[in-house]
């Protein structure tokens, strides 16, 4: 059995050092488009990928939302039901906050 949990957009950054430094042809200059600031995703399976939400994010997240949705915990988390993560765009990261909705 799976918690319910709610996927939360806590920040979209940008790296443009990084964008100058490495890309030949930057194909984008901002944060990332595919999720908003504050956006909020309700799962109840941890297996199925809410509408909306980017695929390489889902993928990179994914442990995260596994180990929050069944139970699992973060021992350095202030809120034990709770857990960060990113995806791994070096280049305009996305931080998530997964909560376990009891």
């Amino acid at each position: 059995m799976f918690h319910k949990c709610k996927i939360t957009v806590v920040r979209r950054t940008v790296d443009k050092e990084l964008i100058d430094t490495y890309l030949d042809k930057p194909y984008f200059s901002g944060v990332c488009d595919q999720v908003k600031d504050g956006q909020e995703f309700i799962i109840d399976n941890p297996f199925q990928m809410p509408e909306g939400m980017c695929a390489s994010a889902w993928a990179d997240i994914r442990p995260y939302i596994l180990t929050i949705s069944s139970g699992g915990t973060f021992d350095m988390m202030k809120n034990k039901n709770s857990a960060i993560a990113s995806c791994t765009d070096l280049f305009r990261p996305v931080v998530f906050k997964i909560e376990r909705i009891m």
